[in-house]
């Protein structure tokens, strides 16, 4: 990786010496490869817009406002029979930001590692739970009639992809079967090609075209985030729009967030929906907030009460939460949403190196995390465990607290 770097550096030296073609390329190409370094993956997680071409989502409206009622983090959570230290584990999995909500007010905010609380922190795959919210919509408007037609009947472009013929709903819940390697420490995995196609300009509708399929669909969870991409082409082809233009109409103008909504783009113009959206960390719990309240939101009924639970019900053993033969995951897997094991009313919006929605009805909490975790892959992704444990001890003592008050 470093030699690549050294070659990546001296590319861009030569061509802005030359003053010449591919300057913007290439050095995307560089921070594209240097994005994930020690030494700067805490500034680019909140710089993306430097990083590759965005568009940009303008807020518009009132500004819902939370309540404040202030309380400590518990001092410890118990995992594996053990207890860690909650001060450290913030510590250890680089967090960035946090934010706890109970009812309608913000029991605890904090930023660390020198950003603040207007910097645009990147999604990564929390991405795919908002695009999920925004499906819905056209689902319950009739644009999409039935989840297990085919995505070729939207998208005929994919005809001939291992896409052929594979349902709309095998999509939603990572069970299409299609290839891809998604491990982002394999410099030449399809995430990291992929994110090379971005830095060099290339089309992410025709990256999806070239990919196939291995296992037989709905019978496998196997996370593919190229899966989220198709999605937001049959989007497209349904409402026959943009997909800012049917995001903001649908979802951002009637969220009341404090900022805009910042998506990189390939080089068409096509938003990165599958991991590309970058906000303010208030504007994460206020997605958390509308799925925790059945997608109302001041006695407006934005996103369907019936597509939410639907999105966090696993209905094949494929996706069901705990161990089994038909995932590498123990976590269950809804439409875009993540399910952890022995859920009483939770459920997850992850993204990549430690990014967190997390919902407890049952505790009227909301949590969200951003991180810059480098080590969050380790382990079979045990950092998701270890998360899920500190996200419940914390439900579990603002409930302690109001019973005590």
């Amino acid at each position: 990786m470093k030699q690549v770097t050294r070659v990546l550096i001296f590319l861009v030296i030569l061509v802005t010496g030359c003053g010449a073609w591919f300057k913007t390329e290439l050095t995307q190409l560089y921070h594209t490869v240097r994005l994930f370094d020690e030494d700067v993956i805490v500034s680019n997680f909140s710089n993306m817009k430097q990083m590759a071409p965005t568009k940009i989502v303008r807020r518009s409206g009132e500004v819902y406002r939370f309540g404040e009622h202030q309380r400590l983090l518990p001092t410890y959570f118990a995992y594996n029979d053990r207890y860690v230290d909650t001060d450290r584990w913030l510590k250890e999995t680089n967090t960035t930001a946090m934010i706890v909500l109970k009812g309608n007010d913000i029991s605890y905010e904090e930023y660390f590692l020198g950003t603040g609380e207007f910097d645009y922190r990147i999604s990564w795959s929390v991405a795919k739970s908002f695009l999920s919210a925004v499906f819905g919509v056209a689902v319950e408007e009739g644009l999409i009639a039935d989840l297990n037609d085919p995505v070729t009947d939207y998208v005929p472009d994919l005809v001939g992809s291992g896409y052929e013929g594979v349902s709309i709903k095998n999509i939603l819940q990572m069970s299409s079967g299609i290839y891809f390697n998604e491990d982002y420490s394999d410099f030449f995995s399809d995430i990291n090609r992929m994110g090379r196609i971005l830095a060099l300009g290339g089309s992410f509708d025709e990256f999806a075209s070239t990919l196939t399929r291995y296992r037989d669909q709905g019978t496998y969870m196997h996370y593919v985030s190229m899966d989220t991409h198709v999605l937001g082409m049959v989007l497209r082809a349904a409402t026959g729009r943009e997909f800012i233009d049917y995001f903001h109409e649908k979802l951002w103008s009637k969220l009341k967030t404090e900022g805009d909504a910042i998506f990189i783009t390939d080089s068409m113009g096509e938003p990165m929906v599958l991991g590309g959206l970058n906000l303010i960390t208030r504007d994460y719990l206020r997605l958390g907030k509308l799925y925790r309240d059945n997608g109302r939101l001041d006695g407006e009924q934005i996103i369907p009460e019936q597509w939410i639970e639907t999105s966090i019900t696993p209905d094949e053993p494929h996706l069901m939460p705990g161990p089994r033969d038909s995932a590498k995951t123990h976590f269950g897997y809804g439409y875009q949403w993540w399910i952890p094991e022995n859920a009483d009313e939770e459920f997850m919006a992850i993204g990549i190196y430690g990014q967190y929605i997390y919902i407890n009805r049952k505790a009227d909490v909301v949590i969200v995390k951003n991180s810059a975790d480098r080590r969050f892959m380790e382990n079979n992704y045990e950092s998701m465990d270890y998360a899920v444990a500190a996200f419940r001890q914390i439900a579990h003592s603002l409930a302690e607290d109001m019973v005590t008050n």
